[in-house]
């Protein structure tokens, strides 16, 4: 499967899905930072900075994927990345996600149509669509929501 978050995007359309998400996460209570979404997990908090994180790669892949022909993903390992989390500002990563966010919705509804149907590789998913990135991320929102 190209997407492995497909089971959390469904039918919905994903540029509403990714327009829907920094509110949804600016509705969640500054108390709750600290809890985790389930015993030995992330605290929203957390997952916040791990979205924070991951918006800033996906819009890079995005901008590299749209002006590259045959661009390859560079994957990460989030892992790593959550070393930080347990210091991270929560609010600071919102803001940074939001921000991010826009900016990205701004650029995905300028590009011409055509853009959504340019192959790009992806080292662990095989040969992809750009579209699929966006599918992808707002797979990504979907899931990191229905934990928090």
């Amino acid at each position: 499967m190209s997407n492995p978050y497909a089971k959390y995007l469904g039918d919905l359309d994903p540029l509403a899905v990714l327009s829907e998400t920094a509110s949804r996460l600016a509705a969640i209570d500054p108390a709750s930072y600290a809890t985790p979404w389930a015993p030995g997990k992330w605290t929203y908090g957390q997952i916040i900075a791990h979205m924070a994180d991951c918006e800033v790669a996906f819009a890079f892949r995005l901008r590299q994927a749209a002006a590259e022909d045959h661009y390859v993903v560079q994957p990460f390992d989030q892992d790593r990345w959550a070393d930080s989390y347990s210091t991270a500002d929560p609010a600071a990563a919102l803001a940074v996600f939001t921000s991010v966010r826009a900016w990205m919705l701004a650029f995905l509804r300028a590009l011409p149509p055509e853009t959504f149907d340019k192959p790009v590789t992806h080292p662990e998913r095989g040969e992809i669509t750009f579209r699929t990135i966006v599918e992808i991320i707002a797979g990504h929102d979907g899931n990191h929501l229905a934990q928090l």
